[in-house]
């Protein structure tokens, strides 16, 4: 039998078996005896409810659409010529009758000083022949002084003149129109384009375009109106459900590029008389203001501009409203999640409305005034799961809440801090910008501690 030395003894084979053998079985007794300490059970999670908010609302629906000038006229000249002059300032706001280009006027001129003299000399042509018969009526008082015959030629030269006086007297005046229309003016007030032809160049009676002027002040805007949103109007006003406003005073506003509120606000002064076959909707204006601002010299609105229109559909009335945040959607269904009397989160489906402003949107359905709606922390929340609510007043743009998710002022995940306080989670172990706890080092003679020290333990023995 081999023997080893074990310190100071020789310790044969068989029994060094045996020794070892029972120190592992110790071992497995002392590990069997060490039970895991019990985790406490987690507190139901604090979520943020708010109650609907109860106020009045105007249905409306959203189009887009362009403005368009209400008058647009294109600039010909009524007269053949050369343009000798153009004294505007390309772009800028012209009255009417305002000067844009002058064409040579002078043929025209000596037409007109020709036409003068041609009726000036039939004037005295009808003189002479009004003196000539009033002479032969007096001479024929005279019986047989003068025949019949010469009092008639009398008359009929004198007819013949005042004829001929009146056909170049409207010649006369086609001059004088031929004159006037050698100043190019504007028709209307609006702005006018730019020079399409420089002085020097030979214009065309009727043909050739010169410039374009455009109305600013008020200004049109089209848009097109879908046929299932004029069915859901005129069946409302059918119903009684929406009050017709009278001709001519109903409201519509309007939103330029880059503007969030629908600040500019107008009246509908006409709907098309069909229906568009190949886009499904019909044709409707509306009328908008566009003066000079008092704090500066330029107008907003200038026609063919991308606009964003609202149209109220009827009159406001009470509505109950929700943040956006809150809605979910499950395969195009909105619902929502309550909070019932026992605590429990309740899966409830509602019928929404329009967005408003402040970031509330109306809910048609499905919600009543007094309930508690979660607004924040949805994605950890599910039906009948039991939480600890938190009631806040319901968040909007207008009362400066956060556009994120709300977070409960209890318990909760770190980071769900409700928007606007420094408190932390009650249950929270720490806060973001603390560090965490400094951990000692276990000691061999340590009793039962947490799971990390225990742990710690157990790889020293």
């Amino acid at each position: 039998m081999s023997t080893w030395p074990v310190g100071r003894f020789l310790v044969s084979q068989r029994k060094l078996g045996i020794l070892l053998a029972a120190l592992g079985g110790l071992a497995v007794l002392a590990g069997c005896h060490r039970a895991p300490p019990e985790a406490a059970a987690a507190p139901p999670p604090a979520v943020p409810v708010s109650q609907p908010v109860e106020r009045e609302v105007t249905d409306y629906v959203d189009f887009t659409g362009r403005t368009e000038a209400i008058e647009l006229v294109d600039v010909r000249p009524r007269v053949t010529g050369y343009v000798v002059k153009s004294p505007f300032r390309e772009g800028s706001e012209v009255k009417k009758g305002d000067l844009l280009f002058e064409i040579d006027p002078r043929p025209y001129q000596a037409q007109l000083d020709q036409a003068e003299g041609q009726v000036k000399l039939y004037e005295a042509q009808l003189k002479l022949a009004q003196v000539t018969l009033r002479r032969d009526e007096n001479i024929n008082k005279t019986p047989g002084a003068i025949s019949q015959a010469q009092i008639d030629q009398d008359e009929a030269a004198v007819e013949e003149a005042e004829a001929r006086l009146k056909a170049f007297r409207a010649s006369l005046e086609v001059y004088k129109l031929n004159v006037e229309f050698t100043q190019v003016t504007s028709p209307i007030d609006g702005q006018v384009s730019r020079y399409y032809l420089t002085p020097g160049n030979l214009v065309n009676q009727d043909q050739t375009l010169l410039t374009t002027v455009v109305s600013l002040d008020p200004i049109y805007a089209y848009f097109d109106v879908d046929e299932p949103t004029v069915l859901r109007v005129r069946k409302a006003i059918n119903d009684g459900q929406i009050t017709p406003y009278e001709r001519g005073k109903i409201p519509v506003l309007m939103a330029l590029q880059g503007e969030d509120e629908y600040r500019h606000e107008g009246t509908l002064n006409f709907v098309n008389n069909q229906v568009n076959p190949a886009t499904g909707s019909i044709l409707v204006r509306g009328l908008f203001p566009n003066p000079v601002p008092e704090s500066g010299t330029t107008r907003l609105l200038s026609p063919g501009m991308f606009v964003r229109v609202r149209l109220p559909i009827g009159k406001p009335h009470p509505a109950l409203l929700v943040v956006d945040r809150a809605i979910s959607s499950d395969q195009g269904l909105k619902f929502v999640y309550v909070v019932t009397e026992a605590n429990k989160i309740e899966y409830r489906r509602i019928t929404t409305g329009a967005l408003q402003s402040d970031g509330l949107r109306v809910v048609s359905s499905g919600l009543k005034a007094g309930d508690w709606v979660v607004i924040g922390g949805l994605q950890m929340v599910h039906p009948k799961m039991e939480v600890k609510p938190d009631q806040t007043p319901m968040p909007s743009l207008s009362s400066g809440e956060s556009s994120g998710d709300a977070a409960p002022s209890g318990e909760g995940p770190a980071g769900d801090a409700k928007p606007g306080t420094d408190a932390q989670p009650a249950s929270a172990p720490m806060a973001r910008d603390e560090a965490p706890p400094r951990k000692e080092p276990a000691k061999a003679g340590d009793g039962a501690g947490g799971t990390e020290g225990g742990n710690s333990r157990t790889k020293a023995e």
